[in-house]
């Protein structure tokens, strides 16, 4: 994925109201910008980080110019917008990036689960031997040191309830997979963060015992473009109550 136009430099004021952020230019004019990301965003919206902002010509935006990428406190190169996830992946599919997610011939987007659960973010279908696969995608930015990411980087009910209805997907007779969209360039494993939201690590060990496919796919970054360039491991160690 290219940006549509090159992105503008500056310096992170702060990040509030979790949609908008306060930049310094490098021009020296200060801005307002949507933030495109609703996480806690741990470790990517310190004050004074080196940001880079998109524009957007949409005569429908009150703020113009959007967050697009921060290098962190440790060097590291971040995509914060979590609404590219999707299309990154999508890339990465057709790239034959995932392996095991090869052979489709078919993708659709959006697609409403039986009994109302979660709304997939992609079906594939058409495979000639493998049936129809649900594909949900997270974007992960959060990571501590060693090249470990972690997901979710704030507690997320609504992250449980996806793993839920897709280990439910799986018990019914069909095929699941959960994508983790690294949009970092100094990862080498994802985790759960089980000191952040505990119920979702138990939730993402659940899923996998029960047949849910787990990747993760880290990312080339550039103020040019991103693409999801090589999966990396999902790894769970054992939780708080050795499971």
């Amino acid at each position: 994925m290219r940006f549509d136009q090159p992105l503008i430099p500056g310096r992170l004021v702060r990040r509030y109201k979790r949609f908008l952020a306060d930049v310094v230019l490098d021009s020296g004019e200060t801005v307002t910008c949507h933030c495109p990301n609703t996480g806690s965003m741990m470790g990517c919206a310190d004050p004074g980080l080196r940001v880079w902002l998109s524009r957007s010509d949409s005569a429908k935006r009150k703020y113009p110019l959007g967050w697009e990428l921060v290098r962190t406190a440790e060097g590291a190169l971040v995509g914060i917008h979590t609404g590219r996830a999707n299309a990154l992946v999508a890339e990465a599919l057709t790239a034959g990036r995932i392996p095991e997610l090869t052979g489709y011939t078919e993708r659709r987007a959006e697609v409403n689960l039986p009994g109302g659960r979660m709304r997939a973010d992609w079906v594939l279908s058409g495979h000639p031997e493998q049936p129809d696969c649900v594909v949900e995608v997270k974007n992960v930015t959060a990571a501590v040191e060693d090249g470990i990411a972690l997901f979710p980087d704030a507690v997320s009910e609504r992250g449980s309830r996806h793993l839920q209805a897709l280990a439910g997907h799986v018990a019914g007779g069909g095929r699941a997979a959960m994508v983790y969209c690294v949009q970092r360039d100094d990862v080498r494993e994802v985790r759960p963060a089980d000191a952040i939201d505990p119920v979702y690590g138990e939730n993402l060990r659940h899923s996998m015992a029960a047949g849910v496919e787990v990747y993760a796919l880290a990312a080339a970054i550039s103020e040019t473009g991103i693409e999801l360039t090589a999966p990396v491991p999902v790894v769970c160690p054992p939780d708080a109550n050795g499971c």
